[in-house]
């Protein structure tokens, strides 16, 4: 088996084997799929360019599949609180502006696809969430994103990306994410509500290293019942654990995050040998909106991203994609 092969089956299998050692999910897991793409964008058309493609498939534990020691890790870190486990796999697909070129521009944003398998420890109080994340994975050839790419786009009869042969070569990765959330409840006119969600977020690792810091304005009712939408990293996610309603809980949201970035292997490039690389910008800003709704134990949620350039040279104007999931606990 080649090797890219082995890098999707290994993390599927660690995701599978996970499950196996749960047993069958009892009540109150909950399954999250995940897609972000910016043909859902505000430019006219879509813009099949740079972050182009994000898929996660995601298992949240319920409060009752926590084993011990995980809890106790929890509580070392975040405090007393409820604590959860989650897993899931993604894979991330860039790409630059021209895609119909054999030997990209080398001076826009590398091809470049990664796929990696993550656990987190989620805690939990009435008005905070603590997250702490150990991501493994491999960007290139093995991550598989010519293959998912080209293949959906000759299904659908739609143009090929012809730079995959160029891509960031293999390499194996590593990513350790800690994120706060909290949630100041605000003015309540009847069934209405609105609150702030300010969150801080530290990554470290061959993937990316950075800080960020930002805030989520939510209007609707039930906003008790989660901590915002989910997003795939980096940027602002409130994660895929969701209290169980009464009634339709539903709000609209709005908000920014700022990231100072030290280093992104999708555009700095390998660490470890020289391949193709741009110029990184340090600061990176996003803007979201969206929606989301609760209607018994599924959770739907929408959010289009709106970001500054991440490097210099890159087209002007702000890059945009959507992210559509799906969450239901069983």
């Amino acid at each position: 088996m080649r090797l890219r092969h082995y890098g999707l089956a290994v993390l599927l299998g660690l995701l599978a084997a996970s499950q196996a050692g749960a047993q069958a999910p009892a009540p109150g897991s909950i399954w999250t799929i995940q897609g972000e793409n910016d043909s859902v964008s505000t430019t006219p058309n879509g813009s099949d360019r740079y972050y182009t493609s994000g898929l996660r498939l995601g298992w949240t534990s319920g409060t009752s599949q926590v084993p011990d020691w995980t809890t106790s890790l929890a509580q070392t870190v975040w405090g007393d609180g409820t604590t959860r486990i989650s897993f899931d796999v993604n894979q991330q697909i860039y790409t630059p502006q021209n895609t119909d070129l054999l030997h990209p521009n080398p001076h826009d944003r590398p091809v470049a696809a990664y796929l990696g398998g993550t656990f987190a420890l989620l805690q939990d109080t009435a008005n905070s969430r603590g997250v702490l994340a150990l991501t493994l994975g491999m960007i290139g050839p093995a991550a598989q994103g010519r293959e998912v790419q080209n293949g959906f786009h000759e299904l659908i009869h739609e143009r090929i990306n012809k730079g995959w042969g160029s891509q960031l070569p293999d390499a194996p990765q590593v990513e350790l994410v800690a994120e706060k959330t909290w949630r100041l409840n605000l003015l309540k006119l009847g069934w209405l509500e609105t609150d702030l969600l300010p969150s801080a977020t530290a990554g470290v690792g061959t993937v990316r290293d950075y800080a960020q810091t930002g805030v989520v304005f939510r209007v609707g009712h039930g906003l008790e019942n989660d901590f915002g939408v989910a997003r795939i990293r980096p940027g602002i996610t409130g994660g895929d654990a969701f209290g169980t309603p009464d009634g339709i809980p539903w709000y609209i949201f709005a908000g920014a995050d700022g990231q100072i970035v030290a280093r992104d292997a999708f555009l700095d490039g390998d660490l470890w040998r020289t391949s193709a690389h741009v110029q990184r910008r340090w600061f990176l800003g996003e803007f979201q909106a969206g929606f989301a709704v609760l209607w018994h134990d599924v959770r739907l949620s929408y959010t289009q991203t709106w970001q500054t350039a991440s490097f210099r040279g890159q087209a002007r104007g702000l890059f945009n994609f959507g992210s559509l999931t799906a969450a239901v606990r069983f």
